[in-house]
Formats: structure tokens, sequence, C-alpha cells
């Protein structure tokens, strides 16, 4: 199941590697794609469930998301 996202307040890559270490961290995520330039991120999750807990621990870097 892949679920794209805007990213608000990415601007350097230094911030999309704070994300991917999030990102890598959390259980369920088959893969991930993330996009400075496109502001984009895109989760492919085993269950629909994790997508809360990606949504909270991104949020809590000091970034939004919005679902696409």
């Amino acid at each position: 199941m892949k679920i794209e996202f805007i990213v608000n307040g990415m601007k350097c890559d230094g911030c999309v590697n704070r994300i991917k270490n999030v990102l890598s961290s959390i259980r369920g995520i088959k893969s991930y794609d993330i996009s400075l330039e496109n502001k984009k991120l895109v989760v492919d999750v085993k269950k629909e469930k994790v997508i809360n807990e990606i949504i909270k621990k991104v949020e809590d870097l000091g970034f939004t998301l919005e679902k696409c």
C-alpha cells in the first residue's frame, strides 16, 4: 500500500537525512522514496496502521505532512 505525502518545512539534504533516519527505524515500511526537489515522500507500508506512526515521528522532527 503506497501513500504519498507533501512534506512541508523540508529545506536541505540534512532535513532529508533526518527523515530517512526516522523512517528506517519504523517497522512495517517496505520502502520509501523522498524528494527534496518535489517536497514529496512516498511510503510503501505493509499495514495501514503504520501510517499514523510515520506521521507522528516525522512531525516530531518539526515537519508537517499532507496526504496527496
